[in-house]
């Protein structure tokens, strides 16, 4: 029956398995189920279950196993690139797995119940639409990564439909979800599936058909967000009266992560524009933010539920707002509510940096590696008595590590007086960053890596990724927390030229 499964799912994702190398793979995966059935152990107690797997182009040995964010265990892949992992005494519910695929970490969610012995194979070069499940318990897993992948497909299509009346908008979702309710039914029909997989099925359903109602206002471009917010039927969000706040169940799962964090947004602006003046959507505004962190703490009373989204809230608006004289009223806001420690020392450093990084302050002393292997300052590098632009990338972005680097290119013709100097924040060694830049063919002049990753991100608190910064011919901070794609940076840098 495995094999079937198989098959079908990868006619579905328009894959020929009967090609000449697909059938090589598909050799490859029926050999991982015999390794597994021929296990002396593999036979599961009504308390145990068998998780295990093989990675196709795997970046490192290990693949991170871990529930409601609490690392289970690290597993080690064999010479094959395989691994087979028991779970005594089981907790059934979401697992998230977790391993380096491309530039970046990877993770995806797995239903695990006693009894089962999933395997799946994935390709890291196609992380989501390379996986599939094999074994007892793999079709209602292979059913909700198809439900995933089909909420992926279905976002250009929202955004079209958000650009109807709300009415008509409604229809369109409506019929949606009809048709995904309809699936589970057939599904449900065919199997004999638990009573928990219908309960996280539903949830992918249900909550998909919440986000997309929250996110209406943001996404309808006819008027401001207040005046959508305002002409909206009295029973759009009639919905609301079953939103759970705090479903442990599906705590991590994406769904409902996503529609909480959307929902609070939604809730906050909503209230935001009774007591304000605005008729805009405005993240910098720190009265918005204070509103979207109460409402979070006074809904939600599941830690950890709650704080994980009091720290990406908090963390939004820093990012938003460059004003450092806001900060302090949210960041007290935020340790009142968070009951997570590592979260509340990290807002604060990254605020304490912040603070340090004000106009007018000296560049910190950060290490960095050039493409000659040199250690040197970042103070002095580009040259001193030059003004310059540091702005940031990871292995984990390449498109925007492409990106940024031809944005620089374009400016530094425009303006040659300026030194633009590029660094790499991620966690690799010299040969790695200098295997990346000659694979784009980058040119090595101002290309820099930071010697102590950890440190220097706190330092220079790099959050988001396309902060930039501008520093003037003395070495002081123009602009600590800026952005090249922004319609005035231009205006900034001839700010600092003509001073």
């Amino acid at each position: 029956m495995a094999t079937f499964t198989f098959v079908d799912t990868m006619k579905r994702r328009g894959i020929n398995i009967f090609s000449s190398g697909n059938l090589c793979h598909l050799a490859i995966l029926m050999s991982l189920m015999t390794f597994v059935a021929c296990e002396k152990d593999i036979s599961t107690t009504t308390d145990t279950a068998y998780f295990g797997g093989e990675i196709i182009n795997p970046k490192n040995d290990r693949v991170i196993l871990s529930k409601s964010g609490k690392g289970i265990d690290t597993l080690r892949l064999d010479k094959n690139n395989r691994f087979i992992y028991k779970m005594n005494d089981l907790q059934p519910g979401l697992y998230t797995f977790e391993l380096v695929a491309g530039d970046a970490n990877e993770l995806q969610m797995v239903l695990i119940e006693p009894g089962d012995s999933i395997m799946f194979r994935l390709n890291t070069l196609e992380f989501d639409e390379s996986l599939v499940y094999t074994g007892k318990g793999a079709k209602k897993n292979n059913f909700l990564i198809e439900m995933f992948l089909d909420g992926e497909n279905e976002e250009r299509a929202l955004l079209g439909f958000s650009q109807l009346p709300p009415r008509d908008f409604e229809e369109k979702v409506d019929s949606m979800r009809k048709d995904k309710i309809k699936k589970l039914k057939q599904f449900d029909d065919s199997n004999t599936p638990s009573e928990l997989f219908d309960e996280i099925a539903k949830v992918n359903i249900n909550y998909a058909y919440y986000l997309s109602k929250e996110v209406y206002p943001f996404a309808n471009y006819s008027k401001s967000e207040k005046k959508i917010i305002e002409s909206l039927p009295k029973d759009f969000y009639d919905f609301r009266k079953d939103v759970n706040y705090n479903y442990t169940l599906v705590e991590g799962y994406f769904p409902y992560y996503y529609f909480l964090k959307r929902h609070f947004e939604n809730m906050a602006l909503t209230k935001h524009f009774k007591h304000s003046k605005d008729s805009v959507f405005n993240r910098k505004c720190a009265g918005y933010s204070t509103t979207r962190l109460n409402l979070i703490d006074s809904l939600i009373q599941e830690p950890s539920i709650k704080d994980p989204l009091l720290l990406r809230a908090t963390m939004e608006f820093i990012s938003n707002n460059k004003n450092v004289g806001d900060y302090d009223e949210l960041l007290q806001s935020f340790l009142a509510k968070s009951s997570n420690e590592d979260h509340k020392h990290y807002v604060s450093n990254v605020i304490n940096s912040l603070k340090e990084l004000k106009p007018g302050n000296y560049l910190p002393n950060i290490a960095v590696y050039n493409t000659k292997g040199e250690e040197v300052d970042l103070k002095n590098v580009g040259g001193n008595g030059q003004p310059k632009v540091l702005y940031f990338w990871s292995n984990a972005y390449m498109n925007y590590f492409q990106d940024c680097h031809k944005k620089a290119k374009e400016l530094k013709v425009k303006y040659p007086e300026v030194n633009f100097l590029a660094i790499n924040t991620s966690f690799h060694d010299v040969n790695t960053w200098e295997q990346v830049l000659k694979k784009y063919k980058t040119n090595t002049d101002n290309e820099y890596l930071f010697k102590n990753v950890a440190q220097a991100q706190k330092r220079l608190a790099i959050y988001p990724m396309n902060k930039v910064m501008i520093i003037d011919k003395d070495g002081k901070i123009i602009n600590p927390h800026t952005n090249m794609f922004s319609y005035d940076f231009e205006e900034q840098l001839l700010g600092m030229l003509n001073q």
